[in-house]
């Protein structure tokens, strides 16, 4: 019988490596901290730190840093049974120069390709996927074969049961041109019932970056809720039903990489625990603002108690 988890995630792992001092290029940085990362290992990592049984399906090199990624999900309560090893690869390694409140630049070093890009369609557990109460996707597993199709393997398997999750997550390195980008999600989106993407993801997914007719132009593609992060301006969510838009919950910021897996990881907790769209929206918000006044991003993920604390704070500001 398949395991069954609340939330089960699928795309990049690897590790960050990012630095401990501030306002300085690579060259200048003397020390760095180590952590797993990657977008759909973090949002495994968000749902696990509020109680939710989760897992990711990954792949990591035969090397060192697969062994600590194996490790340290585990040690997180991220389950790694769906994270196997590509022969010849490495684990991919990703470093950060950190320019608060808001420049974090990104350099990531997956060549020849990543393992998680090799996720192949007759590795997958079919029935894990398709029984999992929520199922998060993103667009960067889209960029490369055997991924790609991996992908639509899993969808096909869900059967666009409710709460499967495609985070639009567009990263321009990952892709040989934007326009095959926009082919990918466009394929994608009715497959899927949930979409989330900051403005510009969301202009590579539907041509829209103003976040009304983003959300309706995601819905128009076929998703029943569409969330659209507008970051200093809050989050603005919409169904078929209701349009709800939520400020930010203020903070002062050190890392500002990691928010959006936060928010990923509270949104799903939030739908499992079957709240209104408004809290789901302010406890989303609340959750990437934590992760981006830390330096760190998986292991900087909040508690729900943390989460709980911050907007009582804010509602008394």
């Amino acid at each position: 019988m398949a395991q069954h988890f609340e939330v089960l995630t699928m795309g990049r792992v690897g590790v960050d490596l990012y630095p401990l001092q501030d306002n300085v290029g690579l060259e200048d940085v003397e020390t760095f901290s180590k952590t797993v990362g990657g977008s759909a290992g973090n949002v495994a990592i968000a749902a696990a730190k509020h109680g939710r049984r989760a897992a990711l399906i990954s792949r990591t090199g035969p090397d060192a840093f697969g062994r600590f990624v194996h490790q340290a999900l585990r040690q997180l309560n991220v389950d790694d049974v769906f994270i196997t090893d590509v022969p010849d690869l490495l684990t991919p390694v990703t470093f950060c120069e950190n320019y608060p409140p808001d420049h974090f630049p990104l350099y990531f070093y997956r060549l020849p390709i990543a393992p998680d890009l090799v996720i192949n369609p007759d590795e997958l557990d079919l029935a894990a996927i398709a029984d999992a109460d929520i199922f998060w996707t993103t667009v960067t597993g889209l960029s490369r074969e055997p991924s790609r199709s991996a992908h639509h393997a899993a969808w096909a398997a869900r059967a666009r049961r409710p709460l499967t999750i495609l985070d639009l997550d567009y990263r321009e390195v990952f892709w040989g041109d934007r326009a095959t980008a926009s082919a990918e999600v466009a394929r994608a989106l009715p497959h899927v019932t949930v979409a989330i993407g900051n403005k510009e993801e969301c202009e590579v997914a539907v041509g829209e970056t103003e976040p009304l007719r983003a959300a309706r132009a995601l819905l128009d593609a076929g998703v029943e809720l569409a969330i659209v992060k507008q970051g200093p301006k809050g989050v603005l969510g919409m169904t078929h039903d209701e349009i709800v838009e939520v400020p930010p919950t203020p903070i002062t910021p050190v890392n500002g990489l990691g928010a959006g897996d936060s928010f990923g990881g509270a949104v799903c907790h939030g739908l499992l625990s079957g709240w209104d769209l408004e809290t789901i929206l302010r406890f989303g918000n609340a959750a990437g603002a934590i992760v981006a006044s830390r330096r760190e991003c998986s292991t900087a993920m909040p508690t729900t108690a943390e989460v709980q604390a911050i907007i009582a704070e804010a509602s008394h500001v």
